[in-house]
């Protein structure tokens, strides 16, 4: 167990075993999760990691979670919140989910919040962390086992405004996240900001960016652009020149595996923020990152392992209430207690049910073996909370 469980679990799963043991007790045969992710068009790497981490927690487990079958019902929202939407009355009134989990874009979690809420579901966020839902319109019914939106940013600012740039050039697109994105980054930096735009979230070609990043005279670049749109946006960046007189930094959705696949050696110096690394030491990663390299053939991203440790914190919950999925208030409070090795480091949830934990800083290097890949070189904050707690009222 995590230092930082002690000091709540024990209490938090005594409330839950007093609960369940006020009733009968009726384990179901199966747990049912609708796993709702993008799966198709410029983001589909990020879904695809979500789910393979995901099902990767399910197979360590002999195809249980918290004892019983783990039916997983995975299925694409085609980057649409009116087809998330859509999907998620099926999933919820057809195939009658316990759990919802996967979405990968704030836009489409705070589509389909109202019905999942409504019908009293548990959704696990494996990635979107939307500022609507840390504050005033925090829910029992929502826990996020990746950040809150801007937190990966804020660490990146702090990290910009330690190293000394003075001017910086911000880009990000046109949605929830891209906005909460720069709002973080700001709230740490406190130097000139030469520049801000935000694109459409669909846009590919940066040309004007780019020139307006040039003419800003900026020394440093900061981008939240997820799966394609960072890959594009790299390549143009570096076929620009601008590499050569401003360092760029991101979180680590923009700098993480899939991206430097894509994009190979002109990533090395790029610096990114992340709350895990698979070069972390401990037990749980150890194991993920090498099941998953034998699993899928790749290196995980900050996705797959957001992916895992939600398989993993439903698989807790589950097992706490004994397989009662009736029983919502002891599930609950199960969660709220984490009782799970994160493959993070120490985790703990916040009365918003947004994660208290390490923010660190990684570095694309070329490895002995000329591999491009990210290393963990520092922890910018340790246990750290997110902006808008306090204005959450559970």
């Amino acid at each position: 167990m995590h230092p930082l469980h002690r000091a709540l679990a024990p209490a938090v799963l005594a409330a839950v075993a007093a609960l369940c043991a006020t009733q009968t007790v009726h384990a179901a045969s199966e747990v049912k999760i609708g796993l709702l992710s993008t799966l198709s068009g410029p983001g589909a790497a990020l879904g695809i990691d979500t789910r393979d981490g995901f099902n990767l927690a399910v197979k360590q487990h002999n195809g249980l979670l918290g004892g019983i079958k783990a039916n997983v019902i995975v299925v694409d929202d085609q980057q649409s919140p009116d087809a998330a939407k859509q999907t998620t009355d099926r999933l919820l009134k057809r195939d009658k989910v316990d759990f919802m989990t996967g979405v990968v874009f704030s836009n489409i979690m705070l589509a389909i919040a109202p019905p999942v809420f409504a019908n009293k579901t548990y959704y696990i966020s494996s990635n979107a962390g939307p500022s609507q839902l840390a504050g005033a319109q925090c829910t029992p019914y929502f826990f996020s086992a990746s950040y809150q939106n801007d937190n990966l940013h804020e660490a990146v600012g702090q990290t910009v405004q330690d190293r000394g740039f003075k001017k910086v050039a911000l880009l990000a697109p046109n949605y929830p996240a891209g906005k909460d994105a720069l709002a973080g980054f700001k709230r740490y930096y406190k130097g000139e900001v030469a520049m801000e735009a935000y694109t459409p979230l669909q846009q590919l070609d940066y040309g004007a960016e780019l020139s307006q990043m040039r003419a800003s005279g900026a020394d440093a670049v900061y981008i939240f652009l997820p799966g394609g749109l960072g890959i594009n946006f790299i390549k143009q960046f570096n076929g620009a020149g601008l590499g050569k007189d401003m360092t760029l930094f991101g979180p680590g959705f923009s700098a993480d595996e899939d991206v430097i696949t894509a994009v190979g050696e002109p990533m090395v110096g790029m610096f990114n923020s992340s709350l895990w690394a698979h070069d972390l030491d401990n037990a749980a990663n150890q194991r993920f990152v090498a099941d998953f390299q034998k699993e899928y053939g790749r290196l995980p991203t900050l996705y797959a392992a957001q992916g895992y440790d939600a398989a993993q914190l439903i698989g807790s919950a589950v097992q706490a209430v004994g397989g009662d999925l009736k029983n919502k208030e002891a599930i609950g409070q199960a969660l709220q207690a984490a009782q799970f090795e994160s493959v993070r480091g120490p985790f703990k949830f916040n009365t918003n049910h947004y994660p208290i934990q390490n923010y660190y800083l990684r570095e694309v290097i070329k490895d002995a073996q000329g591999r491009v890949t990210n290393k963990l070189i520092g922890t910018v904050f340790e246990n750290h909370a997110d902006a808008y707690a306090s204005a959450c009222k559970m």
